[in-house]
């Protein structure tokens, strides 16, 4: 008997989803800069400000709490109440009276999307057979890569063709409900529950982890376990690194090229466009390269080996951007390192997966929360960087700080071990 097809399925609606994610996400950052927005909800800079920050609070402080929700009532109940709750708080920041009512929209919004990765990232174990984990990673993840990339664009045609910012903003909020249901339409927990799911691809998905054979509720998040986990302290520190390296190319690019490489602003945004580019590219490469390396070397050098190369690879580039003249040649530089991050997200996600247990939402979402504080460390960090130790306004310093960001990636990389589960 041949396997039926479900899983894909079940990992292109899940991508969807993703991409939904990303695209409302990165919207408001087009938004935010309308006058028409500051105008009419009559915002100060500061108050634009907290309003952009409110979501990276509240998405990183939910993630475990929004992980555990859909490890103890399961991702098809979570993520469509996820995907609705934020899809609702889009629309209800086009239909802002004030300040304070946006405000708390962002919050509340940042609290759902919190639940999106974690979610995802245990469903994909539930769903994938275990030597094809990453390979499935990279595809949601690309998806919200994806609607990342595309907010801008979409999001400027809608402004300037046919719609106001607030009906902009309902409209992308209106479009996550049909994809809500869409997922509570093919999902079910696992490929036992599924009616179009046949047996042979049930033994498919279980064959290589013993994890799936384990039923009944995740006890509460497993925070002693999580601090006890020195494997897992390791993936935090990985990811608390990453984003003090990669950040920059999302958030300071423009201004270093703008003021350090002097590169017109049109042609700093189709410089910043080709580093995005790059790395989707490296994300639908990682997912294969994981699994690759999986099926050689076993599930610990799996994920292990893949990270250290590309975290070296990265640092190594960035200390080489100290000698670039060339704009161009910077980008290409630029690129390399938004490459072979990416590539090696799909490893993290496999990691996650791997550890898991019954709390692998949950468990995922303790390292995406550390992550994120990375990632709300760097904007921070710079200034202070540039101000205190680069005197001639080369940003050398803080491409030196980048480059340790990655240097305790490798470091930790070398350390983790996905055989020592957390339960």
């Amino acid at each position: 008997m041949m396997p039926t097809n479900t899983r894909y399925q079940i990992i292109g609606t899940t991508t969807l989803a993703a991409v939904m994610l990303y695209l409302d996400r990165t919207c408001i950052a087009e938004i935010a800069k309308l006058d028409a927005f500051r105008t009419e909800l009559k915002l100060t800079d500061t108050q634009t400000g907290a309003i952009l920050s409110a979501f990276f609070l509240a998405y990183a402080l939910a993630q475990v709490p929004a992980g555990w929700l859909s490890d103890r009532f399961g991702a098809r109940r979570m993520l469509p109440t996820y995907i609705i709750l934020w899809s609702l708080c889009t629309a209800l920041t086009g239909l802002a009276t004030g300040f304070l009512m946006l405000l708390v929209a962002r919050l509340i919004f940042g609290l759902a999307q919190a639940g999106c990765y974690p979610t995802a990232g245990s469903l994909i174990k539930r769903w994938t057979p275990l030597p094809t984990r990453g390979t499935a990673s990279s595809i949601v993840s690309f998806g919200g890569r994806l609607g990342g990339a595309i907010a801008p664009l979409l999001t400027v045609l809608l402004l300037k063709e046919y719609l106001t910012w607030r009906w902009v903003l309902v409209f992308y909020g209106t479009s996550g409900v049909f994809v809500a249901a869409l997922f509570w339409k093919i999902f079910r927990e696992t490929p036992d529950e599924h009616p179009h799911c046949n047996d042979a691809e049930r033994d498919l998905i279980q064959a290589h982890d013993t994890d799936l054979a384990t039923t009944g509720a995740p006890p509460f998040p497993p925070i002693i376990p999580l601090i006890n986990s020195g494997t897992m302290w390791l993936m935090c520190a990985l990811q608390f690194g990453v984003n003090i390296g990669w950040v920059f190319l999302v958030t300071w690019l423009p201004t270093y090229l703008k003021e350090v490489r002097h590169v017109d602003p049109k042609i700093g945004g189709l410089m910043s466009t080709i580093v995005l580019f790059a790395g989707i590219v490296g994300m639908l490469c990682g997912g294969p390269l994981t699994d690759a390396v999986t099926r050689r070397l076993g599930v610990r050098w799996g994920r292990s080996l893949p990270m250290v190369a590309c975290y070296v690879v990265a640092l190594t580039t960035y200390l080489c951007c100290l000698t670039l003249e060339s704009a161009w040649a910077f980008i290409a530089a630029a690129s390399v390192v938004a490459f072979v991050t990416d590539m090696s997200v799909p490893a993290i996600w496999a990691y996650m997966q791997d550890i898991g247990g019954r709390n692998t939402a949950a468990i995922f979402g303790w390292g995406n929360m550390w992550g994120n504080l990375g990632a709300a460390t760097t904007p921070l960090l710079v200034p202070i960087v540039l101000e205190k130790w680069d005197m001639n306004g080369d940003w050398h310093e803080a491409f030196l700080l980048f480059s340790a960001g990655y240097l305790v990636a490798a470091l930790a990389a070398l350390g983790i071990n996905p055989n020592h589960k957390i339960e």
